[in-house]
């Protein structure tokens, strides 16, 4: 099925602060929630189609899954919250769909679709920003107890920015895991061989075997048990 093609997502970091009406702050959210989520798509290139998909931990998780899973945060909590619905069919949210439906992809699925609708969620989340301002109210019906349902623009910008931020770091140990491929190159990682950190990764496991032994022992700072 397709949800969305052809679409091409304009980074919202450059745009003016004029077209948020000067509101610096909510362009500074902004910026932060299109950084996390270039860093999560990012995470997709170069790895072929099994691997996107593989289940990494036992409970799943997986690359193209956190991509679609990212999708439907950006179309629920940008759109059906402040009545701004997408009419994009998410089959997940169907009833009698299965469990964990939007964490993964199936075969039938392809990379080209699920980037695509993760595109047009951030197209129709960037329209809902840019519409309204940090004050518009909204209403998150599936949040319990009912007394927090009621929101604002600027508490579903953080929020969903938040949740970005974890999924992206969780794709970025993913990636990792399946090719070594890590960190953003923004010079943030220490540019070091396999062996430097092969060398590093011994250091921090014999460390780590020093301080179970240690507390084993009762040793300095842990308590001793009679």
């Amino acid at each position: 099925m397709i949800w969305a093609t052809g679409m091409v997502l304009a980074p919202s970091r450059n745009l003016p602060a004029a077209k948020f009406g000067g509101m610096d702050q909510k362009r500074i959210i902004h910026q932060y929630l299109d950084k996390h989520r270039t860093a999560l798509l990012a995470k997709l290139d170069g790895a072929d189609e099994r691997a996107v998909r593989w289940p990494m931990t036992r409970t799943g998780t997986n690359l193209l899954g956190l991509v679609k899973h990212v999708a439907g945060i950006e179309l629920g909590y940008f759109g059906d919250v402040f009545d701004r619905p997408s009419h994009i069919r998410l089959p997940w949210l169907d009833e009698g769909a299965e469990t964990n439906a939007d964490m993964w992809a199936t075969a039938e699925e392809s990379r080209e679709e699920i980037v695509a609708l993760y595109l047009r969620a951030a197209v129709d989340a960037d329209a809902t920003i840019e519409a309204l301002t940090l004050d518009s109210p909204g209403r998150v019906p599936w949040w319990s107890p009912p007394e927090r349902q009621q929101v604002t623009l600027q508490q579903i910008m953080v929020h969903v920015t938040a949740e970005i931020a974890r999924h992206a770091g969780h794709a970025d140990i993913l990636r990792e895991l399946i090719d070594g491929a890590a960190g953003d190159n923004n010079g943030e990682l220490p540019d070091q061989t396999a062996n430097q950190w092969a060398t590093y990764r011994l250091q921090l496991q014999e460390a780590a075997a020093e301080a179970a032994r240690r507390t084993e022992m009762g040793g300095p700072g842990q308590p001793r048990t009679s």
